[in-house]
């Protein structure tokens, strides 16, 4: 009798520890986050998903959309011009003032491998000019319903290019539309031939899961800034499923990758795995910063 009543309570409890596991919460180190398949319009997972937040090179994706939409000639070749404002501190590049690229090449490496003069030349060199382009990324989120979106360049190294991690992944579904944009923003490498002088540039994929054999990345874009933090937006196939992951503001160049392979294993139903303790203690402290602007701004 005993044994009877003690099978029973057994398979009473089953369930309830199963439902335990499907609901266990998925823990990120990025300050804000969201998950969606590209075919739902309701997010899988949202964390401050509508706080208005500094994107950095995110803004490339944008950049890329207007670059196409523009029809301009992929082939032409673009004078490296001077910028026409002071370059920020974090603007390096290893391109010669003066050389020529195509635009093609120009816009392979802004997405690629986030190079940032590659960025500004293809605003620059806009049939309308500079100024027209950023009005035109401007009104490209808008019409995408990116209601809390604003640019101010083309290659995000300004802290006042923002948006939400919402609005980020409407962009996501809109760029996936586009073939090159899929296509150039995750091969792993790319060489740039430059003329007037002649010489040749490699450059590689910031993103190192376009490498990996574990996964199978359809669309990706990184970013950094100090007042951004780590950011990583990409589409990818889980279990068959185009996924768009957007991920803002976190501690290290990998904790953004982390956050990728925890959601992935949420969203496959195994355990997601634990946040280091720096990246988790950076995540805290950046929330209690970025809450009182969002109070401000509202």
């Amino acid at each position: 009798m005993l044994r009877c009543v003690f099978s029973l309570m057994v398979l009473l409890l089953m369930p309830l520890v199963e439902a335990s596991e499907v609901q266990s919460p998925l823990r990120l180190a990025s300050v804000s986050a969201a998950v969606s398949p590209l075919g739902s319009d309701t997010p899988v997972f949202a964390k401050r998903a509508d706080w208005v937040m500094p994107i950095a090179s995110v803004t490339k994706i944008m950049t890329a959309m207007v670059v196409l939409d523009s029809g301009a000639d992929l082939n032409e070749r673009l004078e490296v011009s001077k910028r026409h404002f002071p370059a920020a501190a974090n603007a390096y590049s290893r391109i010669r003032p003066q050389s020529r690229a195509q635009r093609k090449d120009l816009l392979h490496i802004a997405v690629m491998s986030s190079e940032n003069y590659a960025a500004y030349l293809l605003a620059r060199h806009h049939p309308g000019g500079y100024d027209a382009f950023i009005n035109a990324m401007n009104e490209k989120a808008h019409k995408l319903g990116m209601m809390h979106t604003h640019f101010v360049d083309s290659s995000g190294l300004s802290e006042q290019n923002v948006s939400t991690a919402n609005d980020l992944m409407l962009m996501l579904k809109a760029a996936f539309q586009y073939d090159v944009i899929r296509q150039i923003s995750t091969s792993s490498k790319h060489d740039v031939w430059f003329t007037q002088p002649g010489y040749s540039l490699y450059y590689a994929n910031t993103n190192p899961l376009v490498r990996s054999s574990r996964w199978d990345v359809l669309l990706s874009k990184t970013g950094y800034l100090s007042e951004a933090g780590r950011c990583l937006v990409m589409v990818a196939n889980v279990e068959g499923k185009p996924t768009g992951f957007v991920f803002l503001d976190s501690f290290g160049k990998r904790t953004p990758l982390g956050d990728a392979g925890r959601t992935r294993r949420w969203l496959s139903g195994t355990a997601s795995g634990q946040v280091a303790t720096a990246a988790a203690r950076y995540e805290k402290d950046k929330a209690e910063q970025l809450s009182k602007v969002q109070v401000a701004t509202q």
